[in-house]
């Protein structure tokens, strides 16, 4: 029997997933696995995919629909009620929808072998559905974080409130923003580089580049960088293994 699998996002001709897959496939040899993307340039389209692929069995979900597609699954595993975005949803024999994260999973452990003792805070750039996984990651890690967003809030820094003195005490920086992705990969955070030392670890959860700019400036200041790849795989093999289990189960 064929088993259908998917990405559901915006603009995603670039996806990792589709290519990820379709290799793991090929060098097992299941011929019987599909994995394509569902292209929609808005959230309430999902239900028509739905409807139009009765035969899918589990989905990818990608930016920018990680959290708006919350109201359209059956229910939620606990993590990722508690995270608050979905990036992988189970879909049953009898077409109920539920939705997991293995966002923070992949997260989790691909930065802890990077941890030691003098890596205590986090600057976690961005605020969006994958900013949550990485929240929940670091909870987990005991590593306290605060947001940064481009205008301060109630829950997050602004940029322009970077200073040398927040970036000493703060020696993890998470990029979980867009900015310097390809084909803009001059661009970067407005993180002020000059504060940033070897003994940081910088983690820019882009993977294409493979060195975004971000990662070359703060090479060149010293500190351990890291691309989002490995976290990538990471979450797609828990994500099909959550795929190929009974249903339901947290």
């Amino acid at each position: 029997m064929t088993k259908r699998y998917g990405l559901i996002g915006k603009n995603i001709d670039y996806s990792f997933s589709r290519a990820y897959f379709a290799d793991k496939f090929d060098k097992k040899k299941d011929s019987n696995s599909t994995y394509e993307n569902f292209d929609i340039d808005k959230i309430s389209l999902f239900s028509d995919i739905i409807e139009a692929n009765k035969n899918i069995t589990g989905l990818n979900v990608t930016i920018p629909y990680k959290q708006t597609i919350i109201p359209y699954l059956d229910s939620l595993s606990k993590k990722a009620k508690k995270i608050g975005a979905v990036n992988t949803i189970q879909i049953t024999k009898k077409g109920k929808l539920k939705g997991y994260n293995t966002d923070w999973y992949g997260f989790y452990h691909s930065i802890k072998p990077l941890l030691k003792n003098s890596h205590k805070k986090a600057l976690i750039l961005g605020t969006g559905g994958a900013s949550r996984a990485i929240e929940y990651a670091l909870n987990k890690l005991g590593v306290k974080y605060q947001f940064v967003s481009r205008t301060a809030s109630e829950d997050s820094l602004a940029y322009s409130d970077l200073n040398e003195e927040i970036l000493s005490d703060h020696t993890i920086l998470i990029n979980t923003t867009p900015v310097g992705t390809y084909p803009n990969i001059d661009q970067y955070p407005e993180v002020p580089i000059d504060y940033i030392t070897n003994k940081h670890i910088v983690y820019d959860l882009i993977y294409n580049p493979e060195e975004t700019m971000l990662m070359k400036l703060a090479k060149e200041k010293g500190a351990i960088v890291k691309n989002g790849y490995e976290m990538l795989v990471l979450q797609a093999e828990k994500a099909y293994k959550i795929w190929n289990r009974p249903f339901p189960r947290d």
